[in-house]
């Protein structure tokens, strides 16, 4: 299993890890994140906004359905560089296919969702695409490197990924924004932004081609052993996966944690950017498309990024159940900071940037309880298979908020929504209550969170 190919001997790790990260993050943010601005900013109502863009956090939610498949399918090379293909093709025809509502209906606010059919739908190819190139890159990550590599190289990967989104949420966010202001035409903004991810996505894709090794142990399952029977025998632990996740003690209440403790972020998250760039009279902050970029894609990702840091050295020095309360309420308070955006409704750059770093930066170092919490249930059998089973309650717990969050906004306003998002943190505490208690108070203190 060790055993690797003389390309794979060869390459060092510094040629491809880098930039196999960064190719995995870009479409994450762009499908989750920038899909949110962009429909915002072509005027398309809040509600259905955030209905639609939740909707695609489906192929996170449902992918350890399809993951062993990936396995008995090919290899996690061939899966890698076919998912980096038909998304660049995806986002060339994002560039090549994007609606162009007239200035009126962008600024009436009612731009008619059907309007973005092909650009929803080429999203969703997307989202699936890049769901199973996390499933295949993670695999190859660990089959292209000796375990010394994939420990000296964990870093390096989380830090490149932490990049993509840098790249992602700023760089094009406030390329996005440079041309609205130069231009006045929004659509055609957006449209060059695309242009630039799928130039800058087709030759990271190109450069894997010939790049990204090829380890001996990287064969599909069919290809290693008789066909029918190791196909029906990974069917059958794939079933066996799920049985024993679902009996595991205590599992329900797990659930319910990963489920509710970021309800808050949940709902807030959806509407943040929509809220940044609203005009004041409508309870918005009216920011630039450009100072959104700096403000929350530079400086909030940042922020975003130190605090996770920090709470992975905190919770690795006291264990997950020492900090559990700490970070729960790290996870709750900084909400409060958007309260304060839309009563006050400050004009303020700086004063702004402050608030999203100091949000930011508290669910940075909150989200580390949730991530070691779900290696704590993963623990035991299947470990690997049970951890992708929290991250699709993960991703659920992301978008079935996310799919009313809209309509609650146009609802009440921005400011009494930020409140109800106080009144979700009451779920958070809840949760955490009941789960401290069952938590081994050793787990943890020698236990590094893994990074994307």
């Amino acid at each position: 299993m060790n055993k690797q190919s003389n390309n794979t001997s060869k390459l060092s790790p510094w040629v491809w890890v880098p930039t196999l990260y960064f190719a995995e993050g870009i479409p994450y943010f762009i499908v989750n994140n920038i899909s949110v601005l962009m429909l915002a900013k072509m005027g398309v109502p809040n509600g259905q906004m955030a209905l639609f863009t939740s909707l695609l956090y489906l192929p996170w939610t449902i992918k350890p359905f399809w993951s062993p498949f990936v396995d008995i399918i090919r290899t996690k090379r061939w899966w890698v560089i076919t998912m980096q293909v038909l998304m660049s093709v995806a986002f060339i025809l994002l560039t090549l296919l994007m609606p162009k509502p007239s200035p009126e209906v962008i600024a009436s606010g009612q731009t008619p969702i059907s309007l973005f059919t092909v650009t929803l739908l080429l999203f969703v190819i997307t989202a699936f695409a890049s769901a199973t190139h996390d499933i295949a890159a993670d695999g190859f990550y660990m089959l292209a490197l000796s375990q010394k590599n994939q420990a000296a190289f964990v870093g390096i990967r989380s830090t490149f990924y932490r990049l993509s989104s840098i790249f992602g949420q700023g760089v094009l966010v406030y390329i996005a924004g440079k041309i609205e202001t130069g231009s006045g035409d929004i659509p055609w903004s957006w449209q060059v932004t695309m242009m630039v991810t799928a130039a800058i996505f087709s030759v990271v894709t190109l450069y894997h081609t010939f790049f990204v090794p090829r380890p001996a142990a990287d064969t599909s399952s069919l290809a290693a052993g008789g066909k029918q029977a190791t196909a029906a025998g990974i069917i059958r632990e794939f079933g066996r996966t799920f049985a024993t996740f679902f009996t595991k003690p205590g599992i329900w209440l797990a659930i319910v944690f990963m489920l509710l403790y970021r309800l808050p972020e949940a709902f807030l998250l959806k509407l943040c950017t929509p809220f940044l760039v609203a005009k004041q009279e409508v309870g918005g902050l009216g920011l630039s498309t450009e100072d959104v970029g700096l403000v929350y894609g530079t400086i909030g990702v940042l922020f975003l990024t130190i605090g996770g840091i920090l709470g992975g050295l905190y919770a690795s020095r006291v264990g997950l159940k020492r900090s559990l309360w700490v970070m729960a309420a790290c996870m709750t308070l900084p909400c409060l900071t958007f309260v304060y955006l839309a009563e006050a409704q400050p004009t303020n750059l700086w004063l702004i940037g402050t608030a999203v770093a100091i949000e930011q930066f508290g669910y940075g170092f909150g989200f580390t309880a949730y991530m070691l919490y779900m290696i704590y249930v993963s623990e035991g059998e299947f470990k690997t298979s049970h951890y992708a089973i929290c991250t699709a309650f993960m991703a659920l717990s992301m978008m079935i908020p996310g799919m009313v969050a809209g309509y609650l906004q146009e609802a009440m306003g921005y400011a009494l929504f930020f409140w109800m998002v106080i009144a979700c943190c009451a779920a958070t505490l809840i949760v955490t209550f009941f789960v401290d208690r069952r938590i081994d108070p050793s787990f943890g203190l020698k236990t590094d969170t893994p990074a994307k």
